[in-house]
C-alpha cells in the first residue's frame, strides 16, 4: 500500500502540477484536473504455483479545457516529478488550445462550479506483501487452484480551475480464483471472489472450504436440463450479474431518449417485486463520491424502493439538456456504489427453499436480447447443480437462459438472501478498478431457460 508519507507527496506534487496549469489559463478557460494513481501488488497463480507477481505504481492526469463552449481532453502520466509532469502538463495544454478552436460548439457543455473540496483516507488491513502468497495458498493445500490476487493503495483526486480540490486515497484487495478437478465427463470448475478492505483469514478460508465442498459435487455424473421455467436460485455472485444490468439503466438520459429498460417501470406500464430496493451508497468509501468533473453525489441516494423507480441518475449534462436536477451523476449517468437491500431468507434454508430446481453459482455471456422489454440472455458457467428435495443431486450442463426483469425480479421474486456479498469490479485494463456490486442472493421461480 501506498504509505502515509508517501501518499503525502504525491498529493503536494499533483496539487503543485494542478496550481501551475491553472495559472497558465487565459480569460473564458476553465480546466478540470483529475488524477488516477495506484500502488498495487499482483500476483498470479496456476496450479497452485506463482506464475507472476510484482508491484505496479502508476499513475495518469487527465486535464480537460472548456473554453467558449467548447471542450476536448488529453491524457498523460503523472510521475511525481515535478518538473517532468509540468512539462507534461503544460504541453497538453497548447496541444488541447489548438484542438478546442477546431472543433463545434456544445451547448451542454459544463460550466465548472465550487461546491466546496473534500478529503478522503480509508486505510485497510492488507496482506503484508512477504505474506501474501502463503496465506493466499495455505488453505488450498493440493486443489488445482488458479487465480489473481490484487492489493494495494488507490487513489483518485480532482482540482477545478474555480478552486475546487477533491483528493480521495483507499486500500483494497481481491482474490479471483477458480479451483478444477478431473470427472469422468471431462475438467470441472468453481469460481469464486473475495474482497475487501480488512483481510479476515477465517472469512477467507470459509470460502475456499465451500469451494472445495463443491469440487467434490461436481465429481457427481452431470444431467441435462431440458429448457423450460425452473425455480432456480442465484448466488450473490451470480445475482450480481443479473442486478448489474439495473445499475446502467437508471441514467435520466437514456430514460429521456428511451433506450433504458426500466422505461416501462418509470410509465406505469409493469413493475417489480416490493421486495426489490437498489440505492447508490457511498458510505463504505469504496468509490469517491465526486465524479470527473469534481461534482459530488449525496451520500446516499435510493433509486428503486420497494419496487418503484423514485430517483434517477442525472448528470449536469443531462439535467442542462431536459431541465432536471443534477446529483452528481457520472457522465455515462450509470451507478458508482450500488447496493441492493437483503431479504429474508437464510443461508441454510437456501436448499430447502429451493426444494426442487437449479442453484446457480456463476453466469456468463449477459447480454440485453430485448431491452425496452428488459429481457437478458446469458448462460450458466462453474458450480451449477440440479437440486431435488433439498439435495444438491448433479451437476448440470450449460443452460442459456432468457427471461425478464419484469418477470424474474416481478412476480417470481421469491426472496431474497438476509445476507449480502460484495462483489469487486476486478477490471485491470489500464488500471485497477475501483468498486463493485454489494447484493444478495435470491430465489426465483419459473425461470426461462431456452437451450
Amino acid at each position: 500500500m501506498i504509505r502515509h508519507q508517501e501518499e503525502q507527496d504525491l498529493e503536494g506534487s499533483f496539487y503543485r502540477l494542478s496550481d501551475r496549469l491553472i495559472n497558465a489559463l487565459h480569460n473564458h478557460e476553465y480546466l478540470t484536473i483529475s488524477l488516477d494513481s495506484e500502488r498495487s501488488q499482483f500476483t498470479r497463480f496456476n496450479h497452485a504455483k506463482v506464475r507472476q507477481s510484482g508491484v505496479v505504481a502508476d499513475g495518469n492526469v487527465t486535464i480537460s479545457l472548456l473554453c467558449d463552449q467548447r471542450e476536448a481532453y488529453a491524457t498523460f502520466p503523472f510521475t511525481g516529478n515535478d518538473g517532468a509532469d509540468i512539462a507534461n502538463a503544460m504541453d497538453s495544454l497548447n496541444y488541447l488550445r489548438h484542438e478546442v478552436s477546431q472543433i463545434p460548439e456544445n451547448p451542454y457543455a459544463v460550466i465548472p462550479e465550487n461546491r466546496g473540496s473534500s478529503r478522503e483516507l480509508y486505510q485497510g488491513e492488507l496482506l503484508s506483501a512477504d505474506a501474501a502468497i502463503a496465506t493466499i495458498l495455505e488453505p488450498v493445500g493440493s486443489a488445482d487452484f488458479t487465480g489473481f490476487y490484487a492489493a494495494g493503495s488507490i487513489i483518485r483526486a480532482n482540482v477545478t480551475s474555480v478552486g475546487q480540490r477533491h483528493w480521495f486515497a483507499t486500500d483494497s484487495f481481491f482474490v479471483d480464483y477458480s479451483m478444477f478437478v478431473q470427472t469422468d465427463s471431462g475438467e470441472k470448475a468453481v469460481k469464486g471472489i473475495y474482497a475487501g478492505k480488512e483481510w479476515r483469514s477465517q472469512d477467507y478460508q470459509a470460502q475456499i472450504q465451500h469451494s472445495q465442498q463443491q469440487l467434490v459435487a461436481l465429481q457427481k455424473p452431470s444431467r441435462t436440463i431440458t429448457k423450460g421455467q425452473y425455480r432456480t436460485y442465484f448466488a450473490p455472485v451470480a445475482a450480481s450479474e443479473l442486478l448489474g444490468f439495473l445499475t446502467w439503466s437508471v441514467g435520466e438520459a437514456s430514460l429521456q431518449q428511451g433506450s433504458s429498460a426500466l422505461l416501462k417501470l418509470r410509465n406505469q406500464e409493469r413493475t417489480l417485486s416490493p421486495l426489490l430496493s437498489l440505492s447508490e451508497n457511498f458510505s463504505a468509501g469504496n468509490v469517491p463520491k465526486f465524479n470527473s468533473l469534481g461534482e459530488v453525489a449525496p451520500e446516499y441516494l435510493p433509486i428503486i424502493s420497494n419496487g418503484q423507480l423514485v430517483n434517477t441518475l442525472v448528470s449536469s449534462r443531462s439535467a442542462k439538456e431536459y431541465q432536471k436536477e443534477a446529483n452528481g451523476a457520472s457522465t455515462g449517468e450509470s451507478m458508482r456504489s450500488p447496493e441492493f437491500g437483503a431479504g429474508s431468507l437464510k443461508n441454510d434454508d437456501i436448499l430447502q427453499q429451493l426444494d426442487t430446481g437449479l442453484y446457480l453459482s456463476n453466469l456468463h455471456y449477459l447480454n440485453w436480447s430485448d431491452r425496452s422489454g428488459g429481457r437478458i440472455t446469458g448462460m450458466t458457467r462453474y458450480a451449477c447443480f440440479w437440486v431435488e428435495n433439498g439435495e444438491l443431486v448433479a451437476p448440470i450442463d450449460n443452460l442459456r437462459f432468457d427471461d425478464s426483469i419484469y418477470d424474474f425480479l416481478g412476480a417470481n421474486l421469491i426472496d431474497l438472501t438476509e445476507f449480502r456479498e460484495f462483489v469487486p469490479d476486478t477490471g485491470t485494463y489500464s488500471k485497477r478498478s475501483l468498486g463493485g456490486i454489494l447484493n444478495p442472493g435470491m430465489l426465483i421461480d419459473r425461470f426461462t431457460f431456452t437451450l
